[in-house]
């Protein structure tokens, strides 16, 4: 099964600013660990970077990035990935797509390719206006999941972030796994 999971904001679908996450909520990094432990992750190279000394423990990560000689934290856990194939092998797991906007777009444009379940956590607060760089946003990806997805539970708030888990139309949905995503978002 593949999930993708992100925090956007409500009002224009950004996830960034440059490589940073224009907002601090402690809670929601906590949900993403919380739901991605144990399991696998795809990222691109500047999320990747973006994680702390370059890891998050208990999971394998592949990070996606066009250098193939690109040098990851932990040569046993972590893997380099250069084209989306290459996580063919892998798709019997448990793979949360985790960022940034170009991995996401790059798993949602085909209906054939696209997550099972997507893990929608909405900001409704105000963005970090001390950032600078150019706003990177999943407007795309969140019109392709409200057309081609249905919401399946109703949504939660926890600290200004609404979370909604949509599941893929005319899909076949394992409730233990759904069941189990919820659980560890609750």
């Amino acid at each position: 099964m593949k999930a993708a999971i992100w925090c956007r904001h409500k009002d224009d679908c950004i996830i960034g600013i440059g490589p940073n996450i224009p907002w601090h909520i402690s809670s929601d990094f906590k949900r993403f660990k919380r739901v991605t432990k144990g399991k696998s992750i795809v990222a691109g190279q500047t999320t990747y970077e973006s994680f702390p000394n370059r890891t998050l423990p208990n999971r394998k990560i592949y990070v996606m990035t066009f250098d193939a000689d690109y040098q990851v934290s932990d040569k046993q856990n972590h893997f380099v990935v250069t084209n989306k194939s290459q996580l063919d092998d892998i798709l019997n797991e448990e793979l949360y797509i985790s960022g940034g906007a170009s991995i996401y777009r790059l798993f949602m444009t085909d209906i054939e390719t696209a997550p099972d379940v997507i893990v929608d956590c909405c900001y409704q607060g105000e963005i970090d206006a001390s950032l600078t760089g150019q706003p990177v946003d999943v407007k795309s990806c969140v019109e392709f999941m409200e057309k081609n997805y249905l919401p399946y539970t109703s949504s939660i708030t926890e600290d200004n972030v609404d979370v909604c888990l949509w599941v893929k139309n005319n899909t076949q949905i394992n409730e233990t796994q759904i069941t189990d995503i919820w659980k560890r978002i609750v």
